[in-house]
């Protein structure tokens, strides 16, 4: 746990399988709580770490990092999609981390709107200084941009009713706000919700804040410029929490290792180039110790490959 009370996810796993071969130079892609970085940085004297976060709050939290370590590590207020603008631009790493979770300071900040837990704002935007907040999207979102958001992104199960329900409270003020918008989406579940473990709104506030921030788009656009930035030999990790995210990883991993991206994947083998061979063919989970430390980590998965040369 750092000085923060953030607890990192998969922090052992992930800065071993970094620091293997005496690997030395890092981007850690998602600064966050600085958990990661904290760890490389304090493993050896040699290490430096390059970090990334939009989230306008993560910089005063570098600044005690750069206290600490000085030159050893640099911050960089900016969205991972643009890993391919840090200067130097000529610089490759010998490991990349992305932790692609949203971190315990968002969602414990009632004012985000991440949470239905307090009354506030529908906001959601991991950087508040760009785009439309949640509430914004809400009221002028197309039908098929909800349907993206609710039962794409949300995997709700009753989308078309949530749905409805969004579209007929336009206009009312129920969508500006985390509790009227998790009553009304309760609603449109009907009496038995109850039943479930989870609240009705969980799934449709994740797709909320995966459509609001094109976080899946996000990860497409970042994974290929993060590789080109690695050494040969290289490590690139990826800590997903939910099965589109990881699904998009899993693809590229396999692609890059010359592998079946899919089931539907027929690309014959001859024709297949390994740019990089996976750390393991199933990704790395939390241990029950951890889950009972932190239970955010259950549901975490690290995928992690190897550079072996160049893609084309």
């Amino acid at each position: 746990m750092n000085p923060e009370g953030h607890i990192p996810v998969l922090l052992r796993t992930a800065t071993a399988l970094l620091l293997g071969g005496g690997r030395a130079s890092f981007l850690d892609a998602t600064f966050g709580g600085g958990g990661h970085t904290r760890a490389l940085l304090e493993a050896a004297q040699g290490t430096s770490v390059d970090a990334l976060d939009r989230d306008p709050q993560a910089a005063a939290r570098a600044q005690e990092v750069s206290k600490n370590f000085g030159g050893r590590f640099r911050f960089f207020d900016t969205d991972f999609r643009f890993l391919d603008a840090v200067p130097p631009l000529e610089k490759r790493y010998d490991g990349i981390l992305f932790d692609l979770g949203v971190s315990s300071f968002q969602l414990d900040e009632g004012d985000r709107g991440f949470s239905f837990r307090a009354d506030a704002p529908a906001d959601m935007r991991l950087d508040p200084r760009v785009g439309m907040s949640a509430a914004e999207f809400l009221e002028t979102a197309s039908h098929d941009e909800l349907v993206q958001a609710v039962r794409d992104f949300g995997e709700e199960h009753k989308w078309k009713k949530v749905v409805a329900a969004i579209e007929n409270a336009r206009g009312t003020g129920k969508l500006a706000r985390t509790l009227s918008l998790a009553e009304l989406i309760a609603g449109a579940n009907g009496p038995h919700y109850g039943k479930s473990r989870i609240h009705p709104a969980t799934r449709v506030f994740q797709g909320l804040r995966i459509a609001v921030n094109a976080e899946l788009s996000a990860v497409e656009e970042a994974l290929p410029k993060a590789f080109k930035r690695l050494q040969q030999g290289g490590v690139l990790a990826v800590i997903t929490f939910h099965s589109l995210e990881d699904r998009i990883v899993k693809r590229f991993f396999n692609r890059m290792a010359g592998r079946p991206e899919s089931l539907r994947d027929s690309t014959p083998q001859q024709e297949r180039v390994a740019y990089a061979e996976l750390v393991s063919r199933k990704p790395l989970t939390a241990d029950e110790t951890e889950i009972l430390e932190n239970p955010r980590s259950r549901s975490a998965k690290l995928r992690a490959l190897r550079k072996l040369k160049e893609a084309a």
